[in-house]
């Protein structure tokens, strides 16, 4: 045996090469490792390892000895028995077992290696170590990892940094939630600002910890401001998420004391934080702005009165020495006097520009500026077509209550902040159709289309809101306080105490239901305790209409503050009888718990733990609200476990539809996501993956989304269709009309047929109204374009959904649709007239070509019914007169008859010929340029952003960056004037002045001039 292995060890060293491809068994190999002798040994596992990719199957019956091999302490080559071992449970597919061995093997386990067996275990090995980080960091306890994990994944990390891979070593530093890695990335990367940029996008997008993110969120702070130039915008936009109001407070006081780019930058900085809807923050910014410069108001007259005691001091100084010339001319008497008043003069001219540039700041902080600019915007582009409600009208039956309340919906949405109310003025006996409930919406609606009109909102609604000494109808004044809270939603303090004390004086619980809806989103956020204690009370009173409102309206006050409130809430749900009060108080702990995510777990485990299927719908919605736009796993396997297993359908319902929730921030995920469920069994399922669709692919055109909805657009049952039609408006939004013109005709289709289900034809009307909302000028917008949630429009969805069990309730629609405008402004807010090019065909984005009025009414006239009999007679009636004709007339008369036209025919054929050859020629068809200028104000869609650039060269450019791409190039924009000296052109848009329907105060202008000539006759 001896000798056998002295010859083989002598042939294996000239063979080691050549053996390896010509081995078809390893049994000889595996043979080897059963001798005594460790250099045999050692020399079977280091061949084994060359052939183990294509022999692994033999070499894994032999496992046992190689473990065996690696636990002998005493063998110098176990680190070998270990890699082999490692690769022979890869090859297996025992990851984790393959993997505990390659930390065995230490320096033989090389990363850099380019094998598919490396990358598996590197990145299985990365994974392993992130979980127990992440688990650490949530817990908050000291987790034990494995120091040859983390060896493995520190030697990772170095050869990304030498192989320049920056964005792989981000990814590997923020995953492991290790932030010295990541500012080990930033200096290697010498702070470069793109590489910032993309961790920022992953901080906000792909770190499910938010206590993580946070602390992520404050190094990317530290980061952006040790640049070069640093980044303002996007520091604020991180502090905002931060909840710190007194450190973004500080960055634009300091903008505001520094050059006039510095000032432009702290309008712009606003402006951007307006967007992000957060009013109670942007309260507190306002606060504290204002507290820092009163302060330093208050030093400067202490520092001025210390500045002129040491110049009295100095002056006596001097009058004490002798003069060194005698010649020295003695100042004028009125020197000092003159100098003085100069220096106080200008100091008052100082104190007025810096008051007028604070006055500006605050009033953009406040929602005034941004406000009145997306009204005079929406006002002035008014692309609205009243042919459309006009053929609605005119297609759909009086009769039929849901279809008439449906259209005044449509109406509300189509001129969704304009002030238009004509189609309503001219409409008023149609309008006077709707009693009861339909009448409280009707009202409503008006708030819908005079959003913004903060000034003029009350003496707007003043016919139909409650006064004293008269009495009108309860709906009526209901809806008109549910109005002003729409009207106010974005800036409720104007209106707010009005509301309260409406509340406090109601005694229909129509009313109560109206001014609680009002005042929650007057009051959204607010955590206001005297207005809880009011809402309260109404819930108190155990008045189902009423008490479902105050539930929703408590839900928004404390929107996102994560408030105990949510265990009284709780409470009364399970004691009070009437399903309206647990579902509104259900939906109402929901919107408490808004962006809470882990902190808000365990109210989520109580609402699912529930016995009450209301109390489960709710924790659907906690769930989606909670880890809104989080693309959390926890929270989709929560909800797609409900959505399979729970008994009840309105559970399920929610569950699915709530996965839009949690995905909108990465819109291409969901459709696979649901793509099972829409073939669920189960329509409310199927319901649920039409408004999931739609809420997380608003406004993308996303082909994958329109597949299904398209199919969904087909289903059986008609809430499904309707559903899967209000869907699919929502993701047309804005798209190109070569995209949506088939689906306008799919939808006249559905409404003028008498035979559709009502169902159907109330989602179809609702689609009209969405996909022109606005006055075509507005989008569906769930995150700002800095890419942080906005909290106004998330609410306005969660609670439009609950239209499902009441209509009223469809009007939050309005809160999501955004104004998709580009507005420029100087120093001064004004516009001044400038242009941008878009890259594009101008058609490819054009507003949609009105519509014809004979579109009207397919089904509002039947045919006339003519009878067979009739249909003979009139028959043999034009046989008997043809044939008479025939007698009477004459062959002569006939011929001269029949040359005459042959003759005319030939001449007109000649000059036809003529005509269109000449046609032909000047209507060649223009090609058509692929540019477009658009002037300032102009509407820009979220998918022309892109194509957008700005003149170069040109007298205004956009302070915040002047690419297309720049989120602070779209939206309102400061400009940066190059050319100061010059006059500006001012672009002038009147506001809109509207007086209240049915108000007849207002007198006909004169006559004009004329001259009176009487009859003499």
């Amino acid at each position: 045996a001896m000798a056998s292995v002295a010859v083989l060890k002598g042939d294996m060293k000239e063979k080691e090469s050549g053996s390896q491809q010509s081995l078809t068994s390893a049994q000889g190999l595996i043979a080897l490792m059963d001798e005594k002798d460790d250099r045999l040994r050692a020399y079977a596992l280091k061949q084994l390892d060359k052939v183990v990719p294509d022999l692994w199957f033999e070499v894994s019956a032999a496992i046992t000895t190689i473990e065996a091999l690696y636990e002998d302490e005493n063998f110098a080559e176990r680190n070998l028995a270990a890699l082999l071992a490692s690769k022979v449970f890869y090859h297996l597919g025992e990851l984790q077992e393959s993997l505990n061995y390659a930390l065995c093997a230490g320096p033989l386990f090389d990363v850099t290696e380019q094998s598919d067996y490396v990358q598996t275990l590197v990145g299985k090995c990365i994974d392993e170590y992130m979980k127990l980080r992440e688990k650490g960091e949530i817990s908050g306890e000291e987790v034990q990892i494995d120091s040859r994990l983390e060896a493995i994944v520190q030697r990772m990390f170095k050869r990304c940094l030498e192989d320049g891979q920056l964005e792989q070593a981000i990814g590997i530093a923020l995953d492991s939630c290790h932030l010295d890695l990541l500012r080990t990335v930033a200096e290697h990367g010498q702070f470069d600002k793109k590489l910032l940029d993309y961790a920022l996008r992953v901080c906000q997008n792909l770190i499910v910890s938010r206590k993580f993110r946070e602390k992520a969120l404050r190094l990317m702070v530290d980061l952006y401001k040790q640049l070069d130039q640093p980044d303002w915008l996007v520091i604020s936009q991180c502090l905002m998420y931060l909840d710190e109001p007194a450190s973004v407070a500080d960055i634009l006081t300091t903008l505001l004391g520094k050059d006039s780019d510095s000032i432009l930058l702290a309008y712009q900085i606003a402006f951007d934080l307006f967007e992000n809807e957060q009013p109670q923050f942007l309260t507190k910014v306002s606060d504290y702005v204002e507290k820092s410069l009163k302060t330093k108001s208050e030093s400067a007259p202490a520092t001025a009165e210390a500045a002129s005691s040491d110049a009295d001091a100095d002056a006596a100084t001097q009058e004490g020495a002798e003069p060194m010339d005698a010649d020295t001319t003695p100042p004028a008497a009125g020197a000092d006097t003159t100098t003085v008043a100069s220096g106080e003069a200008s100091r008052e001219t100082g104190e007025r520009r810096s008051d007028s540039k604070v006055d500006k700041l605050l009033s953009i902080l406040q929602g005034d500026v941004p406000i009145k600019l997306h009204l005079e915007f929406l006002y002035s582009n008014n692309h609205t077509d009243s042919t459309i409600l006009k053929n609605l009208k005119g297609s759909v039956e009086t009769r039929n209550s849901v279809c008439h309340s449906a259209i005044i919906l449509t109406n509300a949405l189509m001129h969704m902040g304009t002030t238009v109310d004509t189609f309503l003025r001219e409409h008023l006996d149609w309008l006077a159709r709707a009693t009861n409930w339909a009448k409280f919406s009707a009202t409503a609606g008006l708030g819908v289309i005079h959003r913004g009109q903060l000034s003029q909102g009350q003496y707007l609604m003043a016919p139909y809101l409650p006064s004293e000494g008269s009495s009108g109808s309860p709906f009526s004044e209901g809806g008109a306080l549910y109005a002003l809270g729409l009207m106010h939603c974005d800036k409720g303090k104007v209106i707010s105490e009005f509301l309260l004390q409406s509340l406090r004086n109601a005694t229909s619980e129509v009313v109560q239901h109206g001014a609680c809806l009002g005042i929650g989103l007057a009051t959204l956020g607010t955590d206001d305790e005297e207005v809880f204690e009011d809402l309260k009370n109404v819930l108190y009173t155990d008045s189902a209409v009423a008490g479902e409102a105050a539930g929703i309206a408590i839900g928004l006050l404390a929107v996102g503050t994560g408030s105990d409130k949510t265990e009284q809430m709780l409470a009364y749900a399970h004691d009070t009888q009437h399903e309206k009060i647990t579902r509104g108080l259900a939906l109402g702990c929901a919107l408490v718990m808004y962006g809470r995510e882990e902190s808000a777990d365990p109210l989520i485990l109580q609402l699912c733990q529930a016995q009450n299927p209301i109390l489960r719908y709710g924790g659907m919605f906690a769930i989606g609200l909670a880890y809104s736009g989080t693309m959390s796993n926890f929270a989709i396997q929560k909800l797609l476990h409900f959505a399979v297993s729970d008994v009840s359908d309105d559970v399920r319902r929610a569950a699915v539809m709530c996965l839009g929730f949690v995905m909108y921030s990465q819109p291409e995920q969901c459709p696979h996501t649901v793509q099972l469920l829409s073939e669920s069994f189960n329509p409310h399922v199927r319901y649920g993956v039409a408004m999931a669709l739609g809420i997380a692919c608003a406004g993308t055109g996303m082909k994958e989304a329109m597949n299904i909805l398209t199919t969904l657009s087909k289903d059986a049952v008609d809430f499904v269709r309707q559903g899967a039609l209000i869907a699919t408006s929502m993701v047309l939004l804005q798209q190109p009309e070569s995209k949506v013109a088939p689906f306008r005709k799919k939808l006249d289709k559905i409404v003028s047929d008498k035979h559709e289900d009502v169902m159907c034809k109330m989602g179809a009307i609702i689609s009209v109204g969405l996909i022109d909302a606005g006055g075509r000028n507005v989008n569906i917008r769930l995150r700002s374009r800095n890419g942080f949630p906005r909290l106004l429009s998330v609410v306005g969805m969660a609670v439009f959904t609950q239209y499902w069990y009441w209509y009223p309730l469809s009007y939050f629609m309005s809160l999501p649709l955004t104004p998709t405008a580009l507005i420029g402004l100087n120093e001064n807010l004004d516009m001044p007239k400038f242009s941008v090019t878009s890259k594009c065909k101008p058609s490819i984005f054009a507003y949609a070509e009105p519509v014809a009025y004979a579109n009207n009414i397919v089904a509002s006239k039947a045919p006339t019914a003519v009878l067979s009999t009739t249909a003979k007679a009139k028959a043999r009636a034009a046989k008997k007169e043809k044939e008479e004709a025939k007698k009477t007339g004459g062959a002569a008369e006939d011929t001269g008859k029949e040359t005459k036209m042959e003759i005319e025919e030939a001449t007109s054929t000649k000059k036809e010929g003529e005509e269109d050859a000449q046609a032909a020629k000047s209507e060649q068809p223009k090609v058509e340029e692929n540019k477009e200028t658009k002037q300032n104000p102009t509407r820009v869609v979220p998918a022309q952003e892109k194509y957008i650039e700005y003149e170069s060269g040109s007298r205004f450019v956009p302070i915040g960056g002047s690419d297309g791409a720049s989120s602070a190039s779209m939206g309102i924009v400061m400009l940066k004037d190059n050319e100061p000296g010059k006059e500006v052109d001012i672009v002038s848009i009147s506001t809109p002045v509207n007086t209240a329907i049915g108000d007849d105060d207002t007198e006909p202008p004169p006559p004009e001039p004329f001259e009176y000539i009487p009859d003499t006759d």
